[in-house]
């Protein structure tokens, strides 16, 4: 997969289309296609194992190719995130949107509400 060639620990890579970057790096405007689901990130702060976050991740549509925004984030700590995940909206903690990475589109996207 993309990410697979990016380190964790790695800056966001600059591409022609936007920019890869992790799903918690992200502000409400931003939009978006997600390139991959890896759990790796923190194991034991999220309050189940990395293979059953990377599950739940996937049941929720957090899947290759589907189109993202981010709508919203909480007041404290900007956290957790509200987004849309094709037609859903969906929240999760900012902790948890680390494993996901986007190809953001050039720039944020801010939709009239």
């Amino acid at each position: 997969m993309l990410a697979e060639a990016i380190a964790p620990a790695a800056t966001p890579a600059a591409d022609a289309e936007g920019q890869l970057v992790r799903l918690s790096q992200t502000r409400p405007g931003d939009a978006g296609v997600i390139v991959d689901v890896r759990a790796e990130s923190h194991p034991g702060d999220h309050g189940v194992g990395l293979e059953e976050l990377q599950r739940r991740l996937l049941e929720f549509g957090f899947v290759e190719g589907a189109e993202l925004e981010v709508l919203h984030e909480g007041a404290i700590r900007r956290d957790p995130i509200a987004v849309r995940l094709d037609n859903m909206r969906i929240a999760l903690r900012r902790r948890d949107a680390e494993d996901v990475w986007v190809l953001l589109a050039r720039g944020p996207t801010r939709r009239a509400q």
